[in-house]
């Protein structure tokens, strides 16, 4: 293991048990984090960035197996670790935030308990301390009246307070790494604003590591240090955001920033208000993406992405090897 990284994935593959054999979802996955970093993983949906993360964590239930590879932590590798051994690092060490708090959180439960739990198993608190320190703790991810909502059910909270909720539980007893799973799906534009900037704010102020899975590249151009782009299994393209974003070496990325709305695009000017700017339309015409992410059998030989791809050539169905641009890196013969 780099003696930089907090976490590093080496040659991870993974998948699911069918009645028509094993299917492979994510194929040689590598992945380093230094303390403190920001990685996003982007993809589309079925990409394998959620599996990548639950992985870490050993939280794959049948018919879903790890068959290779190893996750460093600590000096160890959490996939030689036995439950017992996992229990102690999952929301004390690595902590996870789920896509859907609703789902996630008790809905038997106030949220109180439910931070007071993790207090007390991974910290030793006593009852009266995991109070205190739980309303603390949804004081500082921005919870009004704490006092109050300690003693709330999930169901009434809104979607943004159950995300701060969940948050507050991730990061009871100050993890070196959390894990945020789409943390802003649901949620209206503002709120998710605010929890981006307080994830942002709370990696800043405790060194903590974030791993980032999300499918929008204009959440990772405010939030990350580093992008993983992610298709169909594979690391596809892997660098500093800067420089992937604004030298995209793999036309799956390429593709992804294409079809991003560009707001400066939509500023022209009404004739009717003297010739001032206004916003009425675009002058940029998106491009998306034809077809989907291939099915796990179905994924081609070669680039996964040639039979999107608008520069498909007869080399794209040979294996593909990693190039490199000095920490840049790219899964593309082209």
């Amino acid at each position: 293991m780099s003696s930089t990284a907090v976490l590093e994935i080496e040659n991870l593959h993974a998948g699911f048990h069918t009645d028509n054999g094993d299917l492979f979802a994510l194929r040689g996955v590598n992945l380093s984090m230094k303390k403190g970093e920001i990685l996003a993983v982007v993809g589309e949906s079925g990409s394998g960035k959620t599996l990548t993360a639950l992985s870490i964590l050993k939280l794959l239930d049948p018919p879903a197996f790890i068959s290779n590879g190893k996750i460093l932590f600590a000096g160890k590798d959490l996939l030689e670790q036995d439950e017992d051994q996992l229990n102690q690092i999952r929301g004390a060490s690595i902590s996870m935030i789920f896509q859907e708090p609703m789902t996630a959180l008790n809905p038997v439960l106030t949220v109180g308990y439910q931070i007071q739990e993790v207090l007390k198993t991974h910290a030793g608190y006593a009852q009266s301390e995991a109070k205190k320190r739980s309303i603390d703790l949804l004081n500082d991810v921005g919870i009004q009246n704490p006092e109050m909502r300690v003693n709330s059910y999930p169901y009434e909270l809104s979607g943004g307070m159950r995300q701060r909720a969940m948050i507050a539980m991730a990061l009871a007893v100050s993890p070196s790494i959390l894990i945020a799973d789409e943390p802003t799906t649901a949620l209206d534009v503002t709120i998710q604003a605010q929890i981006l900037l307080l994830l942002k704010n709370l990696s800043k102020n405790k060194n903590m590591s974030i791993l980032l899975i999300t499918h929008d590249l204009g959440i990772v151009s405010q939030m990350a240090d580093n992008v993983a782009i992610m298709y169909a299994g594979q690391i596809v393209e892997y660098g500093s955001v800067n420089h992937v974003i604004h030298n995209s070496r793999h036309p799956y990325t390429q593709g992804l920033l294409n079809s991003i709305p560009d707001v400066n695009s939509m500023m022209v000017k009404n004739p009717e208000k003297d010739g001032k700017k206004s916003v009425l339309l675009t002058k940029k015409k998106l491009k998306p993406i034809r077809g989907q992410v291939p099915s796990l059998n179905e994924i081609p030989s070669g680039c996964a992405f040639r039979n999107r791809c608008d520069y498909e050539k007869k080399i794209c169905s040979d294996p593909i090897t990693i190039k490199k641009s000095g920490k840049h890196t790219y899964r593309c013969i082209l």
